[in-house]
């Protein structure tokens, strides 16, 4: 059986290939995907060989998708075909093999897939509120409104903090962010910015951050506005360390603490306050979707089939601010 994937070749090159799908050996099974969701930052980061990434071609992009079970290899127990289960890591590409012990299957039928399909990316937010350990009424504040910083925006919502502060260039993400429950959306380029955060936050700054954008000075500017012993969770990739920052003044004098989020500083059995298990997260994102208290519908701006790959690509690299929540729907290349 022929299935397809997306790879990039080279350097801004972006192909849909085939390949023969494989059997799942001893403890696998195979996903035949339904939906990927493209990550635009780091697709786009890795596509044009940025600093701190892979630097190696081909290179297969998407970790972050939806798929049914179509076939199983020995030893299986907890999975039967036709389940439905989240694609972790899989690549964008129309079958993908997984292990059983660790997947995700998706059970409650309240969950469409087409929202199931950005569990794995919602995790990633999820652990940048996580790691800052809200309290209820304690104040927030997300930098940068990609797909990572509009979900970190609705569950600090639902975390308890208010208010939640959030910030981007792009209008239309900033709209999106208040209407999914942030309290107030600003520009990096307003006027007394830091003066009008610390008017909403009782004139401490928020005490917490997740600063999402993977730009340096973004850091400078949460290191500004947050609260003395806040802090701020470093979710973004930061691939260009090009901003001075006196960390004296700014971290060390303030008792401020600066948190790494990466998605893979996660335990492996395990989850303890602060740092859950990849599935343990997976299972509270799909309980909140399910009740209907994390929302998905108004993230995704176009979903498209997987032959648009090269075309989407090139919008990725060109585009300042590129539409969130683009979507591969692999039922029409099956």
């Amino acid at each position: 059986m022929t299935g397809h994937y997306v790879v990039f070749e080279s350097i801004g090159n972006a192909e849909l290939k085939p390949f023969e799908v494989p059997s799942p050996g001893p403890g696998e099974v195979l996903l035949e995907n339904d939906y990927t969701v493209i990550s635009a930052g780091t697709e786009r980061a890795n596509l044009l060989n940025l600093p701190n990434t892979s630097n190696v071609f081909p290179f297969h992009p998407g970790y972050c998708g939806i798929g049914r079970v179509v076939d199983v290899g020995g030893g299986i127990e907890n999975v039967a075909i036709g389940d439905r289960a989240l694609v972790d890591h899989g690549g964008h590409r129309s079958h993908s093999i997984q292990k059983a012990a660790k997947l995700t299957v998706v059970g409650d039928d309240r969950i469409d897939s087409l929202d199931a399909a950005f569990v794995v990316i919602a995790a990633m937010g999820l652990q940048g509120v996580r790691k800052l350990r809200l309290e209820l009424g304690e104040s927030a504040m997300v930098i940068g409104l990609g797909l990572l910083g509009i979900f970190a925006t609705q569950l600090a919502k639902i975390d308890g903090a208010i208010p939640v502060i959030v910030s981007d260039f792009d209008r239309t993400r900033r709209d999106l962010a208040l209407k999914l429950g942030a309290d107030h959306a600003f520009s990096p380029e307003e006027e007394d910015l830091a003066e009008k955060i610390r008017d909403l936050t009782n004139g401490n700054g928020p005490d917490g951050i997740v600063e999402v954008t993977g730009v340096a000075a973004a850091l400078q500017d949460a290191l500004t506005y947050v609260a003395w012993q806040g802090r701020i969770s470093l979710l973004g990739c930061t691939r260009v360390s090009d901003a001075e920052i006196d960390f004296y003044q700014f971290v060390h004098r303030r008792g401020v603490s600066l948190i790494g989020a990466h998605n893979f500083v996660r335990p492996k059995e395990d989850s303890y306050p602060g740092y859950w298990t990849n599935r343990d997260d997976y299972r509270v994102l799909l309980a909140l979707i399910a009740a209907g208290r994390l929302r998905v519908r108004p993230i995704i701006s176009e979903i498209v089939p997987p032959d648009y790959a090269p075309d989407i690509y090139n919008r990725l690299a060109e585009e300042e601010h590129p539409p969130l929540g683009i979507v591969f729907d692999w039922r029409e290349a099956q």
